[in-house]
């Protein structure tokens, strides 16, 4: 039976009108708080899946190693992620898979811990899930995609120490546990479903970031393709009620859980 536990590994700040893409300022603008920049707080909400004997980890966060340019955009918090892990009882060498969402640096940063003049994967015997398309677009990114990649900062030692599971598409990788790619956010975006006796789940990734993004008209600008965010939508919604499910969003500051039955879509 799996088990599922929320992982916060911490918080950023992101540019706001960048993140709610087509949802205009006047709209959103005296509901979320912004800094003086306006940039708005985002949680980094992950998600473990106890299955057995299996411990599988949704993301990684930022990690701590960004740039001194990136710690000036971003203004992230400590990496909380090994120390959320460990409140639940888990240790690094307990994670037996994780799931990339996708690969940009707040959901690949995690990847990789540095301590000082060393760096070493975070999770030395986890086994990595990634779309294929994603994995190839990370490793030689086309204009459009250059800057949300950092391959050799943040992949390349997965590459040659870690291990690594490239699919295509939809695949159950642990009993009730699947990966379902969507693209939309990302060329190789995937969403995971938990079907389980506890409850059916989607964490939904940067498709449905926060709740801001529940309407399906309402995309980030930062998605390469706007017409897969909203097929991928109405995909995760689809298989949501044909099972009374519950929505996760890993990117919101005060919901977490949201039945399909709460949301007007």
């Amino acid at each position: 039976m799996a088990k599922i536990f929320k992982v916060h590994a911490g918080h950023y700040w992101s540019d706001g009108g960048a993140f709610l893409g087509v949802l205009p300022y006047a709209i959103w603008g005296k509901k979320i708080q912004t800094d003086e920049k306006r940039r708005r707080r985002l949680d980094l909400n992950l998600l473990l899946i106890v299955s057995g004997d299996r411990r599988i980890l949704i993301d990684t966060g930022v990690g701590n190693r960004l740039s001194d340019k990136q710690e000036e955009i971003y203004r992230p918090s400590e990496f909380a992620l090994p120390a959320a892990l460990a409140e639940l009882g888990f240790r690094d060498r307990d994670i037996t898979d994780v799931i990339m969402t996708h690969l940009h640096f707040d959901h690949a940063g995690g990847i990789i811990t540095s301590f000082g003049t060393q760096d070493v994967l975070t999770f030395p015997k986890a086994k990595y899930w990634i779309q294929k398309d994603e994995w190839d677009m990370a490793k030689a990114p086309d204009t459009t995609n250059q800057a949300a990649y950092a391959f050799e900062h943040q992949l390349a030692l997965l590459e040659h120490h870690g291990k690594l599971e490239l699919i295509e598409g939809e695949l159950e990788i642990a009993e009730g546990v699947t990966c379902v790619k969507t693209g939309g956010h990302s060329v190789g975006s995937q969403f995971v479903q938990i079907d389980s006796p506890e409850g059916f789940y989607i964490y939904a990734g940067d498709i449905i970031p926060t709740s801001f993004h529940i309407s399906p008209a309402v995309t980030s600008a930062y998605d390469v393709c706007r017409s897969d965010t909203v097929a991928g939508k109405k995909l995760i919604y689809d298989r949501l009620k044909a099972k009374s499910g519950i929505l996760l969003l890993n990117h919101d500051t005060t919901f977490w859980e949201l039945p399909i039955s709460d949301l007007k879509v």
